[in-house]
């Protein structure tokens, strides 16, 4: 954020800016110019010039101030960044604020107040001392917040008051900055989960293109190419230079899907089921990122993040420290959805051939349960998570019903690792015995490997 005030009042015209300046009388000032008509239209009936003379100067006094004030006319910007810009829920950031005198005149004293909503804290305030012509001053603040979202900061107000304290001027810069608070993420350990032969490095395969010049795939030259891989058939075609891209890279493909209908939870807060399940894609995402996958976050509503490729994956081009913020950023501030299903999602899943798929499921019924099992059908490797809800609102154990027996034992059926999700559970140590049970099924797949392995796009 950087502005500038010049004066520091920016008003649409001289009468309407004065009328804003009356406004700023404090209380001091405003005694003063009742003290003053009072004692001048007492002196006016009783014929007191000395008293006259007194009320006039009462009256007049807080008036000059406000008019002095008005007409100042030094600048003052302000910039303000923030260290660092997105935070987990519940560390701090620190919002630094630099205040620079650019006119020729020295300030007064300086009153700085930033607007930040409730959930960051107080409203943090500062007294600056005159600042010299050209001067600069640095202050900071810290914010934090147990809720994830996107916080506005801002915008920063500039109070002038006179030496006497009869009038105060509020002057608004017109930035802001905003502060993203993502989900906490919780380092998760590297396991497999199917059978087939671990890939290249940490899930990522690479293949060399067939031989020969009709196969070979072009694109666009970039700064440091080998000019010797230029392909001069393909740069007459579209009439510019061309390259040979003779090494294809690939990689293993995970969808994470999350559960967020309203009605699939029961309780809400910092601690709820929900808020588990978010916190639990979001380490999925940054685990499944970090080991090279090409990843996306899809929700129930089928809306998946990133969409800038095909199929809605994060590209083999695309950094990995974008495409997670892209994601945590969405993660910060999904919220329950009002649909009542997960056919959307099945929808999206059933038109892609998809490599391995980790889903947070909330309450699942009968009907619900059988989307998600066919859901598994175009994965190479699917995990469920499946929280009780109603356990979670309470704050117990989950207690085991015939019904919910059938269910996840349905999804077992179907080809899925399900992991039960009890209330205060740690992903870390679920994920390790989503591992486990996978590796007793599939006794293949047990031995150390790179991360959860998934098919190859």
């Amino acid at each position: 954020m950087a502005a500038g005030i010049p004066g520091p009042v920016e008003n649409g015209d001289a009468k309407g800016g004065l009328r804003a300046s009356l406004g700023g009388l404090t209380t001091r000032g405003r005694s003063f110019l009742a003290a003053g008509v009072a004692a001048a239209v007492c002196a006016y009936a009783l014929g007191q010039g000395d008293l006259l003379r007194v009320g006039l100067l009462l009256a007049v006094l807080p008036l000059i101030c406000v008019t002095v004030l008005h007409r100042t006319r030094y600048q003052v910007s302000g910039s303000r960044w923030l260290s660092p810009s997105r935070v987990p829920v519940g560390s701090e950031a620190r919002v630094h604020l630099r205040m620079d005198n650019v006119s020729r005149l020295p300030t007064d004293l300086l009153m700085l107040q930033d607007s930040v909503p409730y959930v960051l804290g107080p409203r943090p305030r500062f007294v600056l001392d005159r600042v010299e012509a050209g001067g600069v001053r640095e202050v900071s603040y810290r914010v934090r917040s147990d809720l994830r979202g996107r916080y506005p900061l801002g915008p920063l107000q500039l109070r002038l008051s006179d030496p006497f304290g009869m009038c105060e001027l509020t002057r608004s810069f017109s930035a802001y900055d905003t502060l993203v608070v993502i989900p906490r993420t919780v380092p998760l350990p590297p396991l497999r989960l199917t059978g087939e032969a671990s890939g290249y490095g940490d899930g990522r395969q690479r293949s060399l293109a067939l031989a020969g010049e009709d196969d070979i795939i072009p694109r666009g030259y970039r700064h440091g190419d080998d000019l010797r891989r230029v392909h001069w058939r393909s740069t007459a075609r579209y009439g510019e230079l061309m390259v040979r891209r003779e090494e294809q890279p690939q990689r293993a493909r995970c969808t994470v899907l999350l559960d967020t209908r309203r009605i699939a939870y029961q309780d809400a807060g910092p601690d709820s089921a929900f808020e588990w399940a978010v916190s639990g894609a979001a380490s999925a995402l940054v685990h499944m990122l970090e080991r090279g996958f090409a990843v996306r976050l899809l929700t129930d509503e089928g809306n998946a993040v990133p969409d800038g490729s095909a199929e809605g994956f994060a590209g083999p081009t695309q950094e990995s420290a974008d495409s997670a913020g892209l994601m945590m950023d969405t993660l910060a501030v999904v919220d329950h959805s009002d649909g009542g299903g997960l056919s959307r999602a099945h929808d999206v899943l059933r038109g892609t051939n998809e490599g391995l798929l980790v889903a947070f499921f909330g309450d699942l019924d009968e009907e619900q349960a059988a989307v998600a099992a066919r859901m598994r059908q175009r994965s190479r490797g699917a995990v469920a998570f499946v929280l009780d809800s109603d356990g979670w609102a309470h704050g117990r154990p989950p207690v085991p019903h015939a019904s919910d027996s059938g269910r996840l034992r349905l999804l077992r059926e179907a080809g899925w690792t399900v992991v039960p999700v009890p209330p205060g559970a740690e992903i870390a140590r679920l994920w390790q015995q989503a591992g486990r049970e996978r590796s007793d099924a599939h006794p293949a797949a047990a031995g150390p490997a790179a991360g959860f392995q998934g098919g190859r796009s």
